[in-house]
């Protein structure tokens, strides 16, 4: 409104200007040039009116420009005291500045928000830009982290922990690792983090946010519960074995007692062939058993190769075809691009897969129409999923729990190890098993690759 004033005041003043020079022309025809003498001051007049008033809207208009370029909201164009020509004008700027000076003020609130939510959270989070590695923020938790009280560059990483910077720079934008914080340099004071990245841009500059999520304690906890599930398994193994050898044993040597006061009978002699059998086969079973526990330890490398799913589908289909023919049970094999192929090691990809199909076989024997799914398929985001499917009797959530813990099986004669082994493997290959589970509908076991 102030503008449209100002405009309509600088309009007028030029039509009046022209309008006073315009009468020179008509003074002249009608022969009255003495008249020029009156018209001369005031057509002078006029035009240094003009600049005068020009001049001050410049004024007024670069102290505005100014206080916009340093943010110097807080100026005040007097209005109480200004010409009638500007104030107008001045009202306009001052509204302009009240404007951006509510703005500026919930910016600011905004900014500490966010600066009080990331000092309250857990995890580190630092942005920096990825040309130069100017760090633009930097939380306290991250320092606390790191042990640093300031990091001009990502740079400055370099030289206390250089195998950190590595993984931090080679970490692409929705990518998660888990990489180690060496404190102080110390091994024994490392500390797991789970680096997790995103990418922005703001005025050209491209940068990086990078979180550290401090997972040691999850870790610790799972391994805790891991290995407290395994010595329960272990514990129950190890009884069913010990208790009845010492059972057996502590009976042979009241019957050997008996023999040696009383002489040697035939039948006491074959007891305690008997008994020493027994002690021999279930000795056996333990040394089995812990054979079976070293043999986890053993697969540790890959020979990797691209591996066609096509090919191994189809393999997988002639070896598994004459027992499933047998049990009546109905293989359907869904791979909807046939060109879908896998960096993995072919043997161990192989054993992963029959080991599930024969668990699946196993699950869906006494149903009527027995039938397995073997499906694969890429995500979205690159991933490679395999799924296996069984419309067998399914599983309680209880045992869904346990099915990955060695030695735990619900087979009386499962050695509780398959299982286990097959997440071994699909972990080397970087990958995730997870098992879909409901009593009475099926089980799917979900393998994916990245």
């Amino acid at each position: 409104m102030g503008f449209k004033n100002f405009e309509g005041r600088l309009i007028l003043r030029i039509a009046l200007l022209c309008l006073t020079l315009s009468i020179p022309a008509i003074v002249i025809v009608n022969g009255l040039s003495e008249v020029l003498v009156f018209l001369l001051p005031l057509a002078v007049y006029q035009v240094v009116e003009l600049i005068r008033f020009l001049r001050k809207a410049q004024l007024e208009l670069n102290q505005f420009v100014e206080s916009v370029h340093y943010r110097d909201f807080t100026r005040y164009f007097d209005e109480k005291h200004a010409p009638s020509d500007l104030l107008q004008l001045r009202k306009g700027f001052n509204e302009i500045n009240t404007t951006f000076k509510t703005i500026s003020k919930e910016r600011e609130a905004q900014h500490q928000q966010l600066q009080l939510i990331l000092e309250l959270v857990d995890t580190g989070i630092m942005s920096y830009d990825s040309e130069s590695g100017e760090v633009l923020l930097m939380n306290e938790t991250l320092k606390k982290l790191l042990q640093v009280p300031h990091m001009k560059t990502i740079h400055t990483l370099e030289k206390r922990d250089k195998e950190l910077y590595e993984e931090v720079l080679q970490l692409q934008p929705g990518q998660n690792k888990v990489a180690t914080i060496h404190t102080f340099l110390l091994e024994k004071n490392a500390v797991k983090v789970l680096l997790s990245a995103t990418a922005f841009q703001s005025e050209g500059h491209k940068y990086k946010l990078v979180a550290f999520q401090n997972v040691n304690e999850a870790l610790d906890e799972t391994e805790a519960q891991a290995w407290q599930k395994l010595l329960n398994v272990m514990t129950h193994e190890i009884m069913n074995s010990v208790a009845p050898i010492s059972s057996l044993a502590d009976t042979l040597k009241n019957r050997l007692h008996e023999t040696v006061i009383r002489g040697a009978a035939a039948d006491d002699v074959e007891d305690l062939e008997i008994g020493v059998s027994t002690i021999k086969r279930r000795s056996e079973g333990l040394l089995k058993f812990a054979t079976t526990y070293r043999n986890l330890s053993r697969i540790t490398k890959l020979n990797e190769d691209t591996v066609s799913l096509k090919e191994t589908f189809t393999n997988l289909q002639q070896l598994m075809q004459p027992t499933l023919g047998q049990k009546h049970i109905r293989l359907e094999i869904v791979l909807k691009d046939p060109s879908l192929t896998l960096q993995a090691d072919a043997n161990l990809l192989d054993q992963v897969l029959i080991n599930l199909l024969v668990n699946a076989m196993e699950a869906v024997k006494e149903r009527p129409d027995p039938t397995i799914i073997l499906s694969a398929y890429s995500t979205a985001g690159g991933k490679i999923v395999i799924k296996i499917e069984d419309n067998g009797a399914g599983m309680s959530e209880a045992i869904q729990e346990k099915i990955f813990i060695p030695f735990f099986s619900t087979k009386k004669q499962g050695s509780g190890i398959g299982l286990s082994l097959c997440k071994q493997i699909v972990l080397l290959h970087r990958g995730t098993i997870q098992v879909q589970s409901a009593e009475g509908v099926g089980t799917a076991f979900i393998l994916r690759f990245n």
